[in-house]
């Protein structure tokens, strides 16, 4: 079952909340951790000084996050983890183990622990840091960045419901939010969590016949991006289903109709859903081979 929440809207413009008690901290500063980091600063619901990052060793990389947005950054080995509400882990899911038992002796039960790897599940974690330690799991897209994102959600055991209602305030500032099971994460990463690089794969596409037919590149990206954009926003503000927005612009034996045969013919329905799927059994695959090295090391 999914819990959507979104923030209240009054004229198009998203509603400003202060997040006053929010202290957050970023372990990982790459691609994703910035778009996160982007859209919480953007919202102007959370200043850049609630907000702390490190990473591994690559300084040169901190400062330029404190130079862009403002934000407060250290060395891994002087990060103040005690005063954290939130803790996001941003690395390669490979590194998880590592990470895990080297933050176990820092943490504070006030601070949830939320990671944003793929595969990485609520259970490893758990078994990883101090009994009773709260933890989430969070799935955002790089659309974070723009407060567009479509985020999943998962709370462990010991998550408080304040605590659950805190960590949603934060992922509100980056688009909406989907409360979900956590047995729902591995397809949710394979439809949201690696979804815009569908899209931009299939506008790289629409472009290539623009550009190939001496189309201008600007005029022909804003081309398609703009139509992208206009099919969701009809998804989104209408009551029709895009099966039923489909069939509304498909006149028979109409451009639209030859074009959507000639997706159908080359497979492309097919394409799109072993896109998803590909995506989400990666993931199932790294939750597995993470349980495997669970029960040999428990």
């Amino acid at each position: 079952m999914l819990r959507l929440l979104a923030l209240n809207k009054t004229n198009g413009k998203t509603e400003e909340r202060t997040i006053i008690k929010q202290t957050i901290g970023f372990l990982g500063a790459g691609n994703m951790a910035e778009a996160m980091m982007k859209g919480m600063i953007t919202s102007k619901q959370i200043s850049p000084n609630q907000i702390i990052v490190t990473n591994r060793q690559n300084a040169e990389r901190l400062s330029e996050l404190e130079e862009r947005y403002g934000l407060r950054t250290a060395k891994r080995e002087k990060f103040p983890y005690k005063p954290l509400t939130v803790l996001f882990l941003a690395m390669k899911p490979k590194d998880a183990e590592n990470v895990l038992l080297s933050i176990r002796p820092h943490l504070s039960k006030g601070t949830v622990v939320a990671s944003v790897m793929a595969g990485i599940s609520l259970e490893f974690m758990e078994s990883r840091l101090p009994k009773g330690q709260p933890v989430v799991r969070v799935m955002p897209n790089t659309s974070s960045g723009i407060g567009e994102s479509a985020t999943a959600m998962s709370v462990g055991t010991s998550v408080t419901a304040e605590q659950e209602l805190e960590i949603e305030e934060v992922l509100l500032t980056m688009g909406k939010v989907f409360t979900i099971k956590e047995d729902q994460m591995d397809l949710f990463t394979g439809i949201a969590g690696s979804g815009p690089a569908y899209f931009y794969y299939m506008m790289e596409n629409m472009q290539k016949v623009g550009e190939e037919a001496g189309w201008d590149d600007e005029l022909v990206q804003e081309l398609c991006a703009q139509t992208i954009l206009g099919a969701a926003q009809m998804v989104l503000q209408g009551s029709d289903s895009p099966t039923e927005l489909r069939k509304k612009v498909t006149s028979p034996n109409g451009t639209t109709a030859a074009g959507l045969e000639a997706l159908h013919q080359n497979g492309g329905g097919k394409a799109i859903q072993e896109a998803i799927l590909g995506a989400a059994s990666r993931s199932e695959e790294i939750q597995q081979q993470l349980a495997q090295l669970l029960k040999k090391t428990s």
